[in-house]
Order: C-alpha cells, then sequence, then structure tokens
C-alpha cells in the first residue's frame, strides 16, 4: 500500500491521522481486499478515522458482506462519505453506508436501490422492484366459476420462493445494520423490497445519515468533538486541521483488480484456449503453450472469485470444439455454425450477474466469437485449398511425371527428369531424346512408356 498526504497542518503532527480509502466503481474482490487491508493498516498506524470515500453502482453480495464485516469488527471508526457531488451508494453501496460508524454524503448525490439480484445461471439477471410481502387475502365465499390453481397464470420469476428468501434475508440484514446503528431502518427495508431512493438531502431528513458535508476537509471539521463507540470502546474525535492520507492500492490488488474484470478474465480463458490449441496442434513451438497455460490460469483464478455460471463455460468449450473440429472434418458449414452459436449463447450466459460492472460485453462477445468463427474458416478452406492443390513432392508426385531418355535402350535405361538422372525400364524401345512419361516406380527405377502425341504431353 502506498500512503499519500494531501492536507497537512502543522498542528496535526501531533494527533493520530486520519485514513482515506477511496471505492469508485463496482464492489468486487479487489475492492473487497482493498478495504480489508486498509483497515488492518489503519489499525496498526493507530488512526483516529478511516474516511471511506464512495462512488458505487453496486456489486457482488460476497464481496460487500466481507466489507462490512470488516468495518463492524474494525476498532478504528470508519465513514463513509458518498462523494464527490455526482456519486451515488446504490446497491451494496447503501449497505455498507448503513453499516458504517458516520454515514455521510456531498450534495447532489444519492444512495437507495438495493433489492439484491439474482446472480445464479437460472433466472439471471436484474430483478424489478418487489412489493412489500402481505398475507394473501381470503376470499369470503367460494367462487365456483374460479380456476383450478394449475390453470391460473403463473407468479412471475420475481415472485418465486427463490426471490423472496433473497428479499427476505437482504431485508433482515439492512435491518440489523440500521438497528445497530440508529438510523432509520423502516427506509432501509423499503430500499431493498421495493428499489427506493433517496437524495442526499432527503437521507438526512429521513435520519439515514448523519450528516452532509462537501469536501473531506468539510467532514471533519463537522466530526471534530464526536464520540464513537467501535468495538474497541469509545473514541473521541479530534479532527481539525488533521492530516489526511491517503491509501493506494499495492500493486498486488491493482492486478487483482485487472484480472477480476469480467471482460479480461474472458479474454483470458480465450488466448489461453487457443494458445494450448496451437500449442499441441503445432508441439514444439513452446511459446503459445507457455503464453496460454499462464492465461488460463490467471482466468481460472479469476472465475473463482467471480459469480460464473457454469453451464455458460460448457457452452463456451462445447462451440470451440465444434469449430475446431470444422477444421478436421469438414461438414459443409453444420459443426461450425454450431459452435458460433454455442460459443456466443455460451458467453452471454457466463457473467450474466445484472450487477453493474459484471457483465461481460457483448459486443465484446460478438467480436470474439466472429473473429474465431472467421479463423476457423480460414484454416478450413486453406486445408480444403491444399487437399485438391497437386502433388509436388514425393512419390506420388513422380508418377505421370514427364522426362527425357539421354539414350536409346530397349528394356533398360537412364532419363532425365526434374534435373535428375534415373533409371528406367520400358516394354517397348526407346530412342535418345524421347519424351517418356512416369508410369510407376519401383524403389528407385521408375516404369515409363512413350509419349507420341501431343495430347500425351498436355
Amino acid at each position: 500500500m502506498v500512503l499519500v498526504a494531501f492536507l497537512i497542518s502543522p498542528a496535526a503532527h501531533a494527533a493520530s491521522p486520519v485514513l482515506q480509502l477511496d471505492i469508485k466503481g463496482a464492489i468486487g474482490p479487489a475492492v473487497s481486499n482493498y478495504v480489508e487491508h486498509g483497515l488492518e493498516q489503519a489499525k496498526q498506524m493507530q488512526a483516529q478515522l478511516v474516511i471511506l470515500r464512495m462512488d458505487t453502482p453496486g456489486g457482488l453480495d460476497q464481496s460487500m458482506r466481507s466489507i462490512i464485516q470488516a468495518i463492524l469488527a474494525s476498532p478504528v471508526p470508519v465513514a463513509t462519505f458518498v462523494a464527490p457531488s455526482g456519486s451515488r451508494a446504490a446497491s451494496a453501496g447503501t449497505y455498507i453506508l448503513y453499516a458504517s460508524h458516520i454515514a455521510a454524503m456531498a450534495p447532489g448525490t444519492n444512495l437507495g436501490a438495493a433489492t439484491p439480484v439474482q446472480i445464479s445461471g437460472i433466472g439471471g439477471g436484474p430483478s424489478s422492484p418487489s412489493p412489500p410481502l402481505t398475507p394473501p387475502k381470503l376470499p369470503e365465499k367460494l367462487d365456483k366459476n374460479a380456476k383450478p390453481a394449475q390453470e391460473q397464470k403463473a407468479a412471475p420469476p420475481n415472485d418465486s420462493s427463490m426471490h423472496r428468501k433473497m428479499v427476505n434475508d437482504a431485508a433482515a440484514y439492512i435491518r440489523s445494520l440500521a438497528q445497530m446503528r440508529g438510523r432509520n431502518a423502516d427506509w432501509a427495508e423499503k430500499a431493498v423490497r421495493q428499489a427506493a431512493s433517496l437524495s442526499a438531502t432527503q437521507a438526512l431528513e429521513k435520519q439515514v445519515i448523519d450528516l452532509m458535508a462537501t469536501n473531506a476537509a468539510d467532514l471533519l471539521g463537522k466530526l471534530d468533538g464526536k464520540t464513537i463507540k467501535t468495538v474497541s470502546g469509545e473514541h473521541t474525535l479530534h479532527t481539525v486541521g488533521i492530516t489526511i492520507e491517503k491509501l493506494e492500492p499495492s500493486w498486488p490488488n491493482r492486478m487483482l483488480s485487472i484480472i477480476t474484470d469480467p471482460n479480461v478474465a474472458y479474454i483470458l480463458m480465450l488466448l489461453g484456449v487457443y494458445g494450448l490449441f496451437f500449442e499441441l496442434a503445432n508441439p514444439g513451438f513452446v511459446l503459445p503453450g507457455v503464453i496460454g497455460g499462464i492465461c488460463l490460469l490467471l482466468a481460472l483464478f479469476a472465475f473463482q472469485v467471480l459469480p460464473v455460471n457454469f453451464a455458460g463455460l460448457a457452452l463456451i468449450g462445447l462451440g470451440i470444439a465444434f469449430m475446431i473440429a470444422e477444421v478436421f472434418m469438414p461438414s459443409f458449414g453444420a459443426l461450425g455454425l454450431g459452435g458460433v452459436i454455442a460459443f456466443i449463447i455460451g458467453s452471454i450466459m457466463l457473467m450474466d450477474t445484472g450487477v453493474p460492472g459484471f457483465a461481460l460485453s457483448l459486443a465484446l462477445i460478438i467480436g470474439v466469437a466472429l473473429t474465431s468463427a472467421a479463423f476457423f474458416i480460414l484454416i478450413a478452406s486453406m486445408a480444403l485449398k491444399a487437399r485438391r492443390r497437386p502433388v509436388v513432392s514425393g512419390s506420388e508426385e513422380m508418377v505421370s511425371a514427364l522426362g527425357e531418355a539421354v539414350e536409346d535402350f530397349d528394356t533398360q535405361g537412364n532419363i532425365h527428369i526434374h534435373g535428375e538422372i534415373w533409371q528406367a525400364t520400358a516394354n517397348t524401345p526407346i530412342k535418345k531424346g524421347q519424351t517418356v512419361r512416369v508410369t510407376g516406380m519401383d524403389g528407385l527405377v521408375l516404369s515409363v512408356g512413350p509419349v507420341n502425341t501431343k495430347e500425351d504431353t498436355s
């Protein structure tokens, strides 16, 4: 980690520092790792406060919960600050804001829309806001004309028991965080069940956040003298003119952030597969196999921490296998077309989470699919042309080749062919300088016959 001090006051040297962590973009494994290490660093340097400046559209549930657990266990107070103006703390960001010891927002920011998204391969994609769950009303009397239950319209996917379980779990989770911090628990549940959102001013009025500040310096000024309770006890903040130290991600964390980008992980997987395929098809090149192996291992590591749909992964593998099979077993395009279709469908399914920042780019999928198809079609066409091309070397090429007798002979003599002198046998007498055609080959002895007409030499 790299520390950068950006607000220094001579009177601040005697006080404990304030550490700032920046979250910008989707919350994933790299962000979770960065925040956890940052809070540990703050504990070691005995910082009096950690500012978690946040601008996020949401993220993965597992990464969000890891961050919240680290905040709840932190002996150093954590102030989550949605800033600068124009930022948001949507979805997972709302949970983190509720979990923090201090919740603050800059003017022109917003939070909410915390309805959980189903990220499994079945029924993936964003979920619509769910209405509050109320007990069903029983009819006063039975209607004889009512349709049987099995004939009634099926409930939409969002009303499924699985979705209700997810929403209920998320609502209970954020309500418990709100009760722990003394914030508006009713609105927190509304943000989960109805995907409600608030501006910074509305959030302050509804007691969702503790205060509003224009920037980090303004935030520190408003926090001065406040007493915050953490797992290690109560802490009174002395933040006027304090030094703010910005914690930059370390290079391993930056690398983790790059390779866990779904688009990068997808490209690494394809480079790995194609590299190993090229190495197996052309043993001895070494470099494609080495690069392919490294890329494939990096992709597998990224998939380990990403919500990967294994059905989509299997379809991608099947599509690649079909396209490769088209090269070796020409099927007039059936295998190749099926491979392209399976490849595209599998790529779309691979990480179709509905979470911003964790879905594959459709343009990338189509581009890679068309490039792969064009590559394999090119190889197949080249192989077909090579198959139809006349033989130009070896014993097969020698048969039907034309040569010239270098001497008179009745049954055995020498001929000149391809710039070389060969022994030849014939069933009829051959004259010196006469054109002959090779009719067979036995070891290093050619069988020839005379060419007497122009049609024979054409």
